[in-house]
């Protein structure tokens, strides 16, 4: 039985499949890899953009980081792809109770997963920092400069930022759902951000699926390792339904 054909037949048989993804699986949606070769951390920019995306530099340099936001960070005109297509189908039909991404954008839920757990937030969530008020991506209407409430306070995205923690609560339900599962699909993730990558050892099945362009320090352990696009791997479920 080759891959494809091992894939097939392990979410046919599944009924609590949980998807761990990260930045390779927005690519495909023409959003950046940030550890890519072609990837953000490769361009030249005033600063290095592990500075940039520091809770410190955000706090001392508000303008510079806006700046890099609105230009780097922010991708208007994407739209989910096969993947993000297929694991809202699962959901759908019963088959994924959860998706669980590192990434930021919001495709998932464009897509129409309902069930998602973002580790590193969400450039959809926005909130004023003196009082409070929430602000979706679309009432940031200039974006530009610094974003500010009625109040005068600086409106902060809702996204982690280095040097801060993981929403406790998003960790916890990822973990479970992650220690629930009867299969686990790991797709377009180098596995090396923690401690987001530390959630995937609480996997104590025997259906853990890598699908990655390259090797990840977890490769050993899959019962099934794909080295290919997450997309490419997916896109084929788009027209298949499950017995």
């Amino acid at each position: 039985m080759d891959q494809q054909q091992t894939l097939r037949q392990w979410v046919e048989e599944s009924r609590r499949i949980v998807f761990f993804g990260g930045a390779g699986v927005s690519t495909e949606s023409g959003i950046p890899d940030f550890r890519s070769v072609d990837g953000l951390y490769h361009q030249v920019y005033d600063y290095p953009p592990e500075q940039i995306l520091s809770h410190t530099f955000f706090r001392q340099n508000p303008e510079e980081f806006f700046r890099f936001y609105w230009d780097k960070m922010i991708a208007p005109d994407a739209r989910p792809n096969a993947a993000h297509k297929v694991l809202a189908k699962w959901e759908a039909e019963g088959k994924l109770t959860a998706v669980v991404t590192q990434n930021i954008d919001g495709l998932h839920q464009m897509a129409g997963s309902k069930t998602v757990y973002e580790l590193h937030g969400s450039v959809h969530r926005n909130h004023c920092m003196r009082c409070g008020k929430f602000y979706g991506l679309s009432d940031l209407k200039e974006r530009q400069g610094i974003p500010r409430c009625g109040c005068g306070g600086i409106i902060k995205p809702d996204v982690v930022l280095y040097e801060e923690s993981l929403d406790e609560e998003t960790m916890q339900k990822s973990l479970e759902a992650i220690a629930s599962a009867d299969m686990l699909i790991i797709g377009g993730t180098s596995l090396s951000v923690y401690p987001a990558a530390g959630l995937v050892h609480y996997y104590s099945g025997n259906r853990l699926v890598l699908i990655n362009r390259s090797a990840t320090p977890m490769d050993s352990r899959a019962d099934l390792v794909i080295s290919d696009s997450i997309g490419k791997t997916l896109e084929g479920f788009l027209s298949w339904t499950s017995r």
